[in-house]
């Protein structure tokens, strides 16, 4: 899928968000490395440390889903009257770059921000996370979830 039409999915999936209290819309559209495209959109709560952002809410349906190869996200943002080509470039939160660096690699996840026109802008997550934290800081040698044997003395 090319850049363009993956923004115009996440253009798409900035219909269904649920902003009543900013009034700022987001759409986010992820390509996993498959070529399937998962949606997401961001949900406001009336206590707001509930919402979600755009970007985990794809990122989560695609993992509940058994997803963990990305190559890259289109995120679509700005205020709920304005239509496609007068939309804000939108980059993800602290929280949602994070979340982005547990399952993808910084070297090569794109991150593409648009307008919804023809402006597109493409980055890489390490550009836009540096001197970043991720699951190889806490190498182990198991996976995440793994039980650790019980090691037995003298063995």
């Amino acid at each position: 899928m090319d850049d363009r039409t993956l923004m115009e999915t996440a253009v798409q999936a900035r219909e269904y968000s649920y902003s009543p209290y900013s009034n700022f819309r987001v759409g986010a559209a992820l390509l996993c490395a498959d070529g399937s495209v998962y949606t997401g959109c961001n949900m406001e709560n009336a206590a707001f440390t509930p919402g979600i952002c755009a970007e985990r809410t794809a990122i989560y349906k695609a993992v509940s889903e058994g997803k963990r190869n990305f190559l890259a996200i289109a995120i679509a943002g700005g205020p709920a009257a304005a239509g496609p080509g007068e939309l804000s470039l939108t980059a993800p939160c602290g929280v949602c770059r994070q979340v982005m660096r547990e399952f993808c690699d910084p070297e090569a996840f794109r991150i593409i921000l648009g307008t919804g026109g023809e402006d597109l802008q493409s980055w890489l997550l390490k550009d836009l996370l540096p001197l970043s934290f991720g699951p190889e800081n806490l190498a182990s040698g198991r996976e995440p979830g793994e039980k650790k044997e019980k090691e037995v003395p003298g063995a």
